[in-house]
């Protein structure tokens, strides 16, 4: 059995990472999305243990002590992780898990994990990103200036990633995540076990 990838998609908030991982994870099989944990409020059609699991403060604080996390970050005034065992059994079960993550997260999941997959989603613009927050009607004001500010500081790191996906379509770029994810699958790094199995079946021809 192979041994499933960890995908890590990051980049600014507002440039429609979660509308593609929840196309990629309703098409493609035997890859799974890893939820979050967070203190930020619920927005309105947010499903508890779907898109995050919502917790308080505390709670979280406790999970860090734990060292429950194979990531965690202060976002935006709130607090945000990857839940480390949720990752580690789903892989080793042979399944893909997508990370929905920031890029301090991506970033810091990159020191610990060598071997994952890291895709920066990026914006045609910065103005095109906030016309994007502007329509989301989320934040307001000061909130989304902050999130653009951040944008700016995000889009310096991209050099820092393994694919970059300019998400100027949605279906497009969809595909472009889809053709990542489906390169890396085939890579002979992942497929050793097959290699293996040729390896013996060509021994055993020449042993006739």
């Amino acid at each position: 059995m192979r041994r499933g990838i960890l995908f890590v998609v990051s980049g600014p908030s507002g440039v429609g990472k979660t509308s593609m991982i929840k196309s990629i994870i309703s098409e493609m099989e035997d890859a799974v999305f890893s939820v979050s944990c967070t203190t930020r409020p619920k927005r309105p059609g947010e499903v508890d243990g779907e898109d995050y699991f919502f917790v308080s403060e505390e709670e979280f604080k406790r999970m860090i002590e734990e060292d429950a996390f194979l990531e965690w970050a202060r976002v935006h005034g709130y607090l945000y992780g990857t839940p480390r065992k949720f990752v580690e059994d789903t892989v080793n079960k042979g399944k893909d898990v997508i990370l929905d993550i920031d890029v301090q997260g991506a970033l810091s999941v990159k020191k610990k994990v060598e071997d994952a997959v890291y895709i920066f989603i990026a914006p045609p613009s910065i103005e095109d990103l906030r016309e994007r927050l502007e329509k989301r009607k989320t934040e307001d004001k000061e909130a989304m200036e902050r999130r653009l500010e951040d944008a700016r500081w995000e889009l310096q790191l991209i050099e820092e990633f393994d694919y970059l996906i300019i998400n100027r379509d949605l279906v497009e770029a969809i595909n472009d995540l889809k053709s990542i994810m489906r390169s890396e699958r085939l890579k002979t790094a992942r497929q050793k076990e097959m290699i293996e199995k040729y390896r013996m079946e060509v021994m055993g021809w020449k042993g006739k």
